[in-house]
């Protein structure tokens, strides 16, 4: 472009010096040169071609020059000059025949050659990305871009122990070298969406202080068959120039599924793929100094191949965290939050058991947003109980047009699930119930644990389950069977599913066994489980759903009984979560209580009269 702009000037700067007037001369017409001439009043002409120069005479100091042009071949001019003693004098005009050419061509030539200039560059763009079309599409973080360290990360402290050694491996390599040990070449970062796996990668860069190259699984493949073993190449080439290194792969596993599954020709090119990894994590060749950490949070559908000790020879757990773990992480992402001093981060980690790091850094954001908008200049407790129910329940709808009745019926639906989760003994406490539409439902109740769960017992589901059939035989109670909704869906959904799952993969079916029922199948797409192989016969299958049909249908029969006996209660509840639409957990226990039921429906008295009652042809309640 400097060139162009060069020659530009240079054209310019030629045309105008050679079409530069010498001198400023006056134009005239030529009837009045004829006249002049006629009158003695021209001097010193000069003829050229068909232009005539001259001065004006008339005593005029110093003379006035003009110019006129020959409008025609005019044969009296030269005797009309001579008749009249005008001194004249002809010279022949001077001709550049080659600049003329030039001056008319170089125009189109700059135009043709700006054209030229930009197809070249677009030319040879495509040319540099189909030739690195099989790079790296790798980012390495740059020394100036803001350092994470495991002071950052929280809820995870397990998993930092696991990974420290890795960080004294790129601190100090002779350490281990002298003793012979070899540090592990591939970390799997193992864990639910949103637990903090790719903070965790780049806390270890971090730490360590080396180079940190970052890629998606999903950026190796294209349609083009060999490209993603290329670009693992060149990311394996860049690490080795830079070692020690860390190269971290995100969802590992839309590259490392398993082999030999797919139909088609797609699956071609991501074998191809996860053969050149496995080549580079452990092939012939040593990659000295390169360390490879991979996040998934599908680890079942990975190649076993790619799980063996030689290439991710460690898989650490990062899992939801608990209690002491949700506090630290709230203590990091309230860090740089004002927050007022009633804000109490321990009650607000106990009232979000299930949440993930990510949703806690959610819920802190929404809180912040909320005083922002409240004009607060620290966010308090109130905004952070708002934020946790959003987090929760969804947003709500108050914008919704709903009748008194469908209200009514709503706060009966949600009195029986609350009546119920303090009543039943296993039952999770109730923290809050509302009327007012959030998300898609017309109404919620929310049920936190008091402590973390790991295993569940089989009278705890049996409670759940109940608890799940509240709504609907509220419903029943009040209206009647004609009068019930389809407000229950979810519910029925979410019994019945528990219900399957007891009985064929929990073994919690006093008929069926402690069986596992439907094999998990490998389909030819995906490449791991997606269906359920049915390994049982058809009679086996009349029993399960019939004892599906008996916990679900128990649980009802529970539901209804404990809601009649306690109508009055449920009507109050009712009618108070009308008046105020919202209401937690100390308001409920104002109503209800805080004593449970006895348990007198525990399992072995279940079963002793389930078994009479089979013997007598009577249905049981569980």
């Amino acid at each position: 472009m400097a060139l162009i702009a060069v020659i530009v000037l240079a054209v310019l700067f030629l045309m105008f010096m050679f079409n530069k007037p010498k001198e400023n001369y006056k134009e005239i017409d030529y009837s009045t040169f004829i006249q002049m001439v006629k009158d003695g009043k021209v001097e010193q002409l000069r003829i050229v071609d068909k232009d005539i120069y001259g001065y004006i005479s008339g005593g005029s100091t110093p003379l006035v020059s003009f110019h006129t042009i020959i409008p025609y071949e005019d044969p009296t001019l030269i005797p009309t000059l001579i008749q009249h003693n005008i001194e004249f004098r002809g010279s022949e005009k001077k001709r550049y025949p080659f600049l003329n050419a030039l001056l008319s061509i170089v125009p189109w030539m700059l135009i043709l050659g700006f054209f030229w200039f930009i197809m070249l560059r677009q030319i040879q763009g495509t040319s540099n990305k189909a030739l690195s079309f099989g790079k790296s599409r790798a980012k390495l973080q740059p020394d100036s871009a803001k350092k994470v360290t495991f002071e950052d990360v929280a809820g995870v402290e397990e998993a930092k122990e696991e990974l420290k050694e890795v960080i004294e491996f790129l601190k100090d390599t002779t350490k281990f070298k002298k003793i012979g040990a070899k540090i592990p070449k591939g970390l799997l970062l193992v864990g639910p969406p949103g637990t903090g796996k790719t903070l965790l990668a780049k806390a270890i860069a971090g730490e360590a202080n080396v180079p940190f190259f970052s890629m998606s699984g999903s950026d190796f493949v294209e349609m083009f068959v060999g490209v993603g073993a290329s670009r693992v190449r060149d990311l394996f080439e860049q690490g080795k120039k830079h070692a020690p290194c860390i190269i971290f792969i995100d969802e590992l596993d839309a590259v490392g599924r398993v082999r030999g599954a797919g139909y088609g020709g797609g699956h071609d090119e991501r074998e191809q793929t996860l053969n050149q990894l496995l080549v580079e994590m452990d092939g012939f060749e040593e990659n000295e100094g390169i360390i490879v950490v991979a996040a998934t949070n599908r680890p079942d559908v990975l190649d076993p191949a790619l799980l063996r000790p030689g290439r991710f020879d460690r898989q650490v757990v990062v899992d939801i965290p608990d209690i002491k773990g949700r506090e630290g992480i709230l203590k990091v992402h309230t860090r740089n939050i004002p927050i007022a001093k009633s804000v109490d981060l321990k009650v607000i980690a106990r009232g979000t058991p299930g949440f993930s790091g990510a949703d806690l850094a959610n819920l802190v954001n929404e809180a912040a947003l909320l005083a922002a908008r409240r004009n607060k200049k620290k966010v308090g407790m109130d905004e952070f109980e708002f934020a946790k129910d959003k987090v929760l329940m969804g947003p709500e709808r108050r914008s919704i047009v709903i009748s008194e009745e469908e209200k009514r019926v709503t706060a009966y639906h949600e009195s029986g699930h609350a009546l119920l989760g303090m009543l039943l003994p296993n039952a999770d406490p109730v923290h809050k119930m509302t009327i007012i539409p959030r998300g898609l439902s017309l109404g919620l109740t929310q049920s936190l644990p008091e402590s973390e769960k790991h295993n569940l017992s089989r009278d705890y589901i049996i409670d759940q389950i109940t608890l799940l059939m509240g709504g609907r035989v509220a419903e029943e109670i009040i209206f009647g069977k004609g009068g019930i909704t389809t407000g229950a869906q979810n519910d029925i959904e979410r019994a019945t599913k528990t219900a399957r799952r007891m009985v064929c993969e929990w073994g919690m079916s006093e008929k069926l066994g402690p069986l596992q029922y439907g094999q998990k199948e490998e389909p030819i797409f995906i490449g791991k489980e997606i269906a359920r192989h049915k390994d049982y016969s058809e009679k086996t299958s009349e029993l399960i759903d019939e004892e599906v049909k008996q916990i679900v249908e128990g649980a009802y029969r529970r539901a209804t009984k404990i809601l009649k006996e306690h109508k009055d209660i449920l009507d109050k509840l009712a009618k108070r979560v009308l008046e105020k639409e919202v209401l937690d957990r100390k308001e409920i226990e104002k109503i209800v209580g805080v004593n449970k039921i006895k348990d007198d429906g525990s399992s072995e008295k279940r079963r002793r009269r389930k078994s009479s009652d089979e013997s007598s042809g009577k249905k049981s309640d569980l």
